[in-house]
């Protein structure tokens, strides 16, 4: 019978792909990080213009303020789902709205699991591929900027253009929603995040949750989500069933062949 490659997730961190994976990214970010650096320490030294620190200071404070903590929640719960790629989307951005889309995707029409080295080596190839298309599209984008003006400031394109969000969230919900086709289903998994969606919904619409709020909605929302889901699984209304994984689109399905 043909083997198949399933990494236990007890052994996932010491699959020799994923720790490929996390040592070149490290070292990938820390090439980023220094390169990042030293192009405003270049143009200090050619302009031979320092700021002293406290011209820096408040600047530096208040995005600390608002974009520490929200940088730390995130890496909390996009790393589960990126793997490896996490490195990678951090460096490219549009985490949310591109890259977490498209690895959930690639690994549902894969038929992989996250935290599994398949399913670790798919996110890492559809955020790398995420990654170059929107290098291409910036670079078409900078080519017809001009040409494309009259109808990019027109009535039609900037209504549209307020429903690009929404629109994509919601094909991640549809995602979200469907049916799962093998591997481990939670049953009833919606209800773990009932609570902290109507309360955002009401401090949405009450007009309560603005930008600087949103921080601590999700500050909060997720030991709530941990403690709501611990509650109902022991409860047994939120359960966890173990299905056969199906074979992936356009594989052959494993035979066994028996000797006479």
């Amino acid at each position: 019978m043909k083997k198949k490659d399933e990494t236990p997730k007890a052994s996932f961190a010491l699959h020799p792909f994923v720790r490929w994976a996390h040592k070149t990214g490290r070292v990938f970010t820390l090439v980023f990080m220094v390169y990042t650096i030293l192009i405003p320490l270049v143009m200090c030294i050619v302009y031979n213009a320092w700021p002293s620190f406290m011209q820096i200071l408040p600047g530096t404070a208040t995005l600390l303020a608002m974009l520490g903590v929200q940088g730390v929640i995130e890496i909390a719960y996009e790393t589960p789902i990126l793997g490896s790629s996490s490195y990678l989307s951090n460096v490219t951005g549009n985490i949310m709205n591109l890259k977490i889309p498209c690895a959930l995707n690639a690994q549902k029409i894969a038929a992989v699991e996250n935290n599994t080295a398949a399913g670790d080596a798919i996110a890492l190839i559809s955020t790398s591929v995420s990654s170059i298309v929107t290098i291409i599209v910036l670079v078409i984008g900078l080519f017809l900027v001009i040409p494309l003006r009259p109808f990019l400031e027109s009535e039609i394109a900037s209504s549209a253009s307020n429903y690009l969000m929404a629109a994509l969230f919601g094909c991640i919900m549809v995602g979200f929603l469907a049916p799962q086709q093998g591997g481990s289903v939670i049953k009833n998994k919606l209800l773990i995040a009932a609570a902290p969606f109507f309360i955002t919904m009401i401090l949405a619409i009450t007009g309560m949750l603005q930008t600087s709020a949103a921080v601590a909605m999700i500050i909060i929302s997720i030991p709530m989500c941990l403690l709501i889901g611990r509650i109902l699984y022991k409860k047994g209304i939120v359960r966890v069933e173990h299905r056969a994984k199906p074979e992936a689109a356009g594989a052959p399905a494993d035979t066994e062949s028996k000797a006479e």
